[in-house]
């Protein structure tokens, strides 16, 4: 490997499409010790944290091929309406009372309803008292003075996954394109709000496409990726889509650590599934935050084991 490949990352220039093609079939060894020293320059021993609440789950009219909480397929899930009030307050309480992580409020669906949008807003400004909260929204295809009423009510940062390349969107999703997912991820940085996107890999996608996505989210300006892996859920129409191995979703993480330098590569779902013993090697890759617990409709790995593999390591707990 160049060391100028490494050098320009750590300049924060992030490699070019070219350079990022070509450690695609890098050594490991090599490829994973350029992401390390990569990850130390920009975020030293510090690794992120993050959990979810799936406030409102299943029925969404969407179409994602991949996903358990769509409509469209049948999978065997948990369907509720949006938590109420202080179910959802206590649930935020607890997941933030140790200070080491942020709490992401996911519903499923297009958009939450004004109601439920206003209902969130009022429990994110108990929580704060007014002030910033470490409480981010999953919240779908919101407006713009919708994302600046989340602002407004003391949300820290807005998700909204670009999930794939433009090229390849389509072919897991039909009932919304891509450039609407983009549109809502600009809406969000307009008003204000950090925002959070990334995508989920293993979908058939090319190695190009994954560059393609990297690229993208460079140009946003996005400061945190949450990195996504397949998990094949029966009843979608995914069901049958090989498991990336470990290697591969390892590679995906030292890639978009060479490709965007000084954002945070946020491991996600999938990531006990794919990884499997190899979850210690995804810092080595890269990464510098993790989501801890459990996802949407799959279990994940537990709070209090992923403490103890981070300072196992020699890293840190970033402070929210």
């Amino acid at each position: 490997m160049q060391e100028s490949i490494i050098n320009n990352a750590i300049a924060g220039a992030g490699c070019t499409p070219e350079e990022a093609l070509s450690l695609v079939d890098a050594n490991e060894t090599a490829l994973f010790a350029g992401a390390t020293r990569i990850r130390e320059a920009f975020f030293g021993k510090q690794i992120q944290l993050c959990c979810i609440i799936n406030a409102k789950s299943g029925k969404c009219d969407m179409d994602c091929r991949f996903c358990s909480q769509s409509g469209h397929n049948s999978t065997a899930i948990d369907v509720y309406p949006f938590m109420d009030a202080q179910h959802l307050e206590n649930r935020i309480r607890d997941d933030i009372k140790g200070g080491d992580r942020m709490c992401g409020v996911v519903t499923s669906g297009g958009k939450l309803s004004s109601n439920e949008l206003e209902q969130l807003a009022d429990t994110v400004r108990t929580i704060g008292s007014g002030q910033r909260a470490p409480v981010c929204g999953s919240l779908g295809r919101l407006a713009p003075e919708e994302l600046a009423l989340l602002k407004e009510s003391g949300i820290t940062r807005f998700h909204h996954n670009l999930e794939a390349s433009e090229n390849y969107y389509p072919e897991i999703c039909s009932t919304q394109d891509w450039t609407s997912r983009l549109d809502t991820v600009k809406a969000a940085q307009q008003v204000g709000l950090k925002v959070c996107s990334g995508g989920l890999f293993g979908l058939g996608e090319s190695w190009q496409d994954r560059i393609d996505l990297a690229l993208t989210l460079r140009e946003l300006g996005v400061d945190s990726v949450p990195i996504n892996f397949l998990y094949a859920h029966a009843g979608t129409p995914l069901k049958d889509q090989p498991p990336l191995s470990a290697e591969e979703a390892l590679r995906i993480i030292a890639l978009y650590r060479f490709l965007l330098p000084s954002t945070t590569l946020r491991i996600c779902g999938g990531r006990a599934h794919i990884l499997g013993d190899r979850q210690k090697d995804l810092f080595a890759a890269g990464a510098n935050g993790l989501m801890t617990g459990n996802y949407l409709t799959v279990a994940g790995s537990q709070y209090e084991s992923d403490l103890e593999m981070i300072r196992t390591l020699g890293l840190e707990i970033a402070a929210t």
